[in-house]
């Protein structure tokens, strides 16, 4: 009979000690909305498409070929950085640095719009293309960002 009863204190001690207090089944994290102690600035929706986009530029900026210009190829690297600051401060949600790294990649796009010129036939067809997804895929994120916040770091 003792031993029943030793058998069953310590059963029910290593079940009460081996219980977790906090048990998160959501398949996202709540650490977005805890590390800055505010809910997150995005939907679920937008915060996918968000994602979406955002990996498909990162993948861009992975697969970008080198040019025989060396001016398209250092414009190129200047490109990927003011895109990577883009992002990081899209995840951010700073809105200054977001502004800024903009205006940094939009200039740093028409310049490699004009540099276009200088290279072939084909070199210039692959990075017009390179070129089109990239634009195509910040006007994205831009629609899902909230443009009242940006107009008023413009003054």
């Amino acid at each position: 009979m003792a031993k029943l009863k030793f058998s069953c204190i310590l059963l029910l001690l290593l079940i009460c000690s081996c219980t977790v207090e906090n048990i998160n089944l959501s398949p996202l994290s709540d650490t977005a909305s805890t590390v800055s102690g505010k809910t997150p600035p995005y939907s679920l929706k937008e915060r996918k498409k968000l994602i979406v986009y955002s990996s498909e530029i990162t993948g861009l900026m992975a697969s970008f070929p080198k040019f025989r210009s060396t001016a398209v190829n250092t414009e190129v690297v200047n490109l990927k950085y003011y895109l990577r600051e883009y992002i990081n401060a899209m995840e951010a949600y700073n809105t200054k640095d977001l502004f800024t790294s903009h205006r940094k990649f939009e200039k740093s796009y028409k310049k490699l719009q004009t540099l276009r010129r200088y290279l072939n036939k084909d070199e210039d067809a692959v990075l017009n293309r390179y070129l089109v997804r990239i634009k195509t895929n910040m006007t994205f994120i831009n629609a899902i960002i909230p443009q009242d916040s940006l107009t008023t770091l413009k003054h």
